[in-house]
């Protein structure tokens, strides 16, 4: 009786070992979601984390809603219902899925961001100082077209970081009163490019004078680059464009000397490298602050 006790107790104890082992082995599954994966910088910052976490041994699947924000609230509450380790929003408000994050912070599943804003609930958000940026921007445009003319301004203001952006727009430009805004256009995403092209196609039609448009203030790359293209086609290159990210094709072409001459560079590795790095913190049981934290960014000029 004795020895078939301790041959049980033996069973026992290695069964509850195996399955400890097995549960500290088991790899942690981070899910990152976004809307905008169709745009290359956000499409560089999800694969830039996919890489970092996978280096840890992290299980990583990357859920795109395709500018759906009512789906992307769903695909939050499924992963909150099938329990992922940690979920990253990317380049999107977290105020649309205020619900959504509540639900994850009381199921224990840490929420972070990345190019995203912060609210109560989440961990941390990676980003650059997008308010910073809008003013580099701005002061870029305006000086450029020294400091009187007619300018445009396209927009997405569901995007934390362009809301910042255009922010300091908003409060700069009453400081100049021979600058004259006259129009903001709101771009459509998915398609920036494309969006951008044809809202400047039009307002080049009902702007037709060289003079008429001195700058577009372009919230980030994409939309820059699709008003080059118009101005280009128009024969309309007098006109200053100057946007938001270091996208590598708006790189080139103020190289080439097209309409864009300048591009606020984001640090989009360096935000995504922050998030592993906060979120390994997190994971080995360590104080994690909560709040942003932002990567450097820096103004790209051509010739002009």
């Amino acid at each position: 009786m004795r020895k078939s006790f301790t041959l049980i107790l033996t069973v026992v104890l290695i069964s509850v070992l195996t399955l400890s082992t097995l549960a500290v082995a088991a790899p942690k599954q981070v899910s990152i979601i976004t809307p905008y994966l169709a745009s290359v910088t956000t499409n560089q910052m999800a694969l830039a984390m996919k890489e970092g976490m996978e280096a840890h041994g992290w299980r990583v699947t990357i859920v795109d809603t395709k500018g759906d924000f009512a789906d992307l609230a769903s695909r939050m509450e499924d992963l909150v219902s099938v329990r992922t380790d940690a979920i990253v929003l990317v380049s999107t408000d977290p105020e649309l899925v205020k619900t959504q994050i509540e639900e994850a912070a009381a199921a224990g599943i840490p929420v972070f961001g990345c190019d995203s804003g912060f609210i109560e609930g989440m961990v941390v958000n990676a980003t650059s100082d997008n308010y910073a940026m809008g003013v580099q921007l701005t002061n870029f445009i305006f000086e450029a077209i020294g400091y009187k003319g007619k300018i445009i301004a396209l927009t997405h203001r569901p995007h934390p970081g362009v809301v910042k952006r255009s922010q300091a727009l908003d409060d700069l430009l009453p400081q100049y009163p021979e600058i004259k805004l006259i129009t903001e256009q709101h771009v459509e995403v998915p398609g920036p490019i494309e969006s951008a092209r044809q809202i400047m196609e039009n307002l080049l039609l009902a702007n037709p004078q060289v003079g008429s448009i001195d700058a577009v203030w372009c919230a980030w790359d994409e939309p820059a680059i699709g008003v080059a293209q118009a101005l280009q086609v128009a024969g309309r290159e007098e006109v200053i464009v100057a946007g938001v990210d270091g996208n590598s094709q708006a790189v080139e072409m103020i190289k080439a000397g097209s309409p864009i001459k300048a591009t606020v560079a984001q640090n989009f590795e360096g935000m995504a490298e922050i998030v592993v790095e906060e979120m390994a913190r997190y994971f080995a049981g360590e104080q994690v602050e909560p709040g942003e934290r932002y990567a450097p960014a820096t103004l790209i000029v051509g010739d002009f």
